[in-house]
């Protein structure tokens, strides 16, 4: 008989050596043979025991796994020096002869029954069932270590399910969708990838917890999951094509695969796709219920948050209309609200400020002048110097502004952008006069980006400044006419290039660049364009031809008739 032991080679016990008589339980519970401490073990983890194959490992069911070489089993059958992985402790199964002849070895086995055997069972699974086996409670026969494993999964399932639901954002909802999944789910890699309108899969977000984070994805269960609306699993996905939907290098190694389906009232959304990289047999039923539990309050949320989205861009879009139409009054401007913005959210940047608050940076700033609604088409059209009492007409336009925002709610955080924009630091700006911190930063803010456009910019009637003598300007009026920290943000987006492709002449110098005919705009012409080609201003988005005189280029208006 041969002298078979356990022997523990991490952890506090280390070295301590355990010897296999009868069964020998493995888990935190201290009526375990081998109690470890440790809270990545199940109270009742893993057994191992004699039987007519020679010495089995068993799982008994841990939520966190036994593992032999990094491959997650049910079932293995022990051969000296295997080392088993528990937890973080590890331990070796260790024999020699005992008195008496050697005993005939059983032929090897390649392990007694992996989850791939089970796997046979339900490699796939109708998706709107898989929910029955994840909420029943087991049988009359289950033990309290099922029981609690039950309950486990309920609670990680609601909490994961809270977290997704909460999230608004789109973009940030597929990476809170993939947290919960990898927590949940022993996945290296995981996508989202949902079906575009024309039938093209788009990767809304793939991430792997290995080096590289590159991988591709098995398109046979990914099309069978959605297609079918089936749960699926395979034990080795290997042989089948990669999808291309552009997730970088292909990497040769993809053991186990899940793939659920994303459904909305019943249609498929898209799929979740997670797999792990060189350990087969790595999910069990229990992980593809877990996959799915989150899936269907993923395509709810996900279908949401578009929803949301959409209701914002229209609501972006009207109030940009609106800019625009106040632009078409004051011609000789045409793209000056493009540009304010654009300055406006460089500064904003650069001092730190949250995506959501950018957001309303821009809305703001697109709004800035709204209330020129309320000025004379004489005052606004007029190409020369204004008289005291136009000015004095014309110097209205903040508090039409906020006039007229005040009565929607929803738009209320906008007003300091309409309403402030005039007021200069050290007090001598309008309507308030007010000055230093007393003014709102969103006004501060759109002040700078507004001022510096209004030196920078041609008109009809005067030359616009160079880029440099307007930051020049900006350098002087730090602490007078500008918020010094606004104003210095402007500057240094300047002198690092963020704002170059803002201004209204960066591309005058270029040997085909034009004047836009509409707002003044200079616009880069490519090298191949040809004369007579038309093309859009993108600042103001009207139609423009390219002309040439005596070697020189120039934008000629496009009517919409002939556009």
């Amino acid at each position: 008989m041969k002298n078979e032991r356990l022997v523990l080679r991490t952890g506090p016990m280390a070295g301590k050596a355990f010897p296999v008589a009868g069964q020998v339980t493995i888990g935190r519970n201290p009526e375990n043979t081998i109690q470890l401490d440790d809270l990545q073990v199940s109270r009742k983890h893993a057994s191992i025991e004699r039987s007519g194959a020679g010495v089995v490992l068993r799982d008994l069911g841990s939520g966190n796994g036994t593992y032999i070489e990094n491959r997650r089993i049910l079932e293995y059958r022990l051969t000296p020096g295997t080392v088993i992985r528990i937890g973080t402790q590890e331990i070796v199964f260790e024999a020699d002869a005992g008195d008496g002849e050697d005993e005939e070895e059983p032929a090897p086995s390649s392990g007694v029954r992996f989850e791939a055997d089970a796997l046979d069972n339900y490699r796939t699974a109708n998706a709107e069932e898989m929910f029955q086996t994840l909420f029943q409670a087991p049988g009359g026969a289950a033990t309290d270590a099922d029981l609690k494993e039950t309950q486990r999964r309920l609670q990680a399932v609601y909490k994961a399910n809270e977290i997704i639901t909460s999230e608004r954002n789109l973009n940030k909802l597929f990476g809170r969708v993939m947290e919960q999944i990898f927590t949940l789910v022993p996945a290296h890699n995981g996508m989202i990838l949902l079906r575009g309108e024309s039938g093209e899969w788009i990767e809304e977000l793939a991430k792997s917890r290995l080096p590289g984070g590159q991988f591709s994805v098995s398109s046979t269960i990914v099309n069978r999951a959605f297609d079918q609306k089936e749960a699926v699993i395979t034990a080795n996905a290997m042989d089948d094509s990669a999808l291309g939907v552009g997730s970088g290098t292909i990497m040769q190694n993809i053991a186990s695969a899940m793939c659920v389906p994303m459904l909305y009232q019943g249609a498929p959304l898209g799929v979740i796709y997670v797999d792990t990289r060189g350990t087969e047999n790595a999910f069990v039923r229990g992980d593809l219920e877990l996959l799915m539990a989150l899936a269907g309050p993923s395509a709810i949320a996900i279908k949401n948050a578009q929803y949301l989205r959409q209701v914002e861009q229209a609501y972006n879009d009207t109030l940009i209309v609106l800019a625009n139409a106040i632009e078409l009054r004051d011609h000789y401007t045409v793209g000056h609200t493009w540009r304010v913005t654009n300055f406006a959210l460089a500064v904003a940047r650069e001092l730190g400020w949250s995506e959501e608050k950018l957001d309303e940076v821009e809305m703001g700033s697109v709004l800035h002048d709204v209330g020129k609604i309320a000025v004379d088409n004489a005052i606004l059209g007029k190409p020369g110097k204004l008289t005291d009492e136009e000015y004095e007409k014309l110097k209205v336009h903040p508090q039409r502004g906020a006039d007229l925002l005040k009565d929607v709610k929803a738009l209320h955080p906008l007003i300091p952008y309409c309403l402030y924009h005039h007021e200069r630091y050290d007090g001598k700006g309008y309507p308030f006069g007010i000055k230093g911190e007393e003014i709102p930063m969103e006004g501060r803010i759109v002040a700078v980006a507004d001022t510096f456009d209004a030196m920078t910019s041609n008109r009809p009637y005067r030359k616009g400044l160079p880029p440099e003598a307007g930051v020049e300007e900006l350098e002087k009026g730090k602490g007078g006419q500008f918020d010094p920290t606004c104003a210095q943000a402007l500057i240094d987006c300047y002198k690092s290039g963020k704002i170059d492709q803002i201004l209204q002449n960066y591309y005058q110098t270029n040997e085909k660049s034009i004047a836009c005919p509409f707002c003044s705009t200079f616009l880069r012409i490519a090298e191949s364009a040809e004369v007579g080609e038309q093309f859009e201003c993108h600042v103001c988005r009207r139609t423009i031809r390219l002309a040439e005189q005596n070697g020189m280029y120039f934008g000629e208006r496009v009517s919409e008739a002939d556009a």
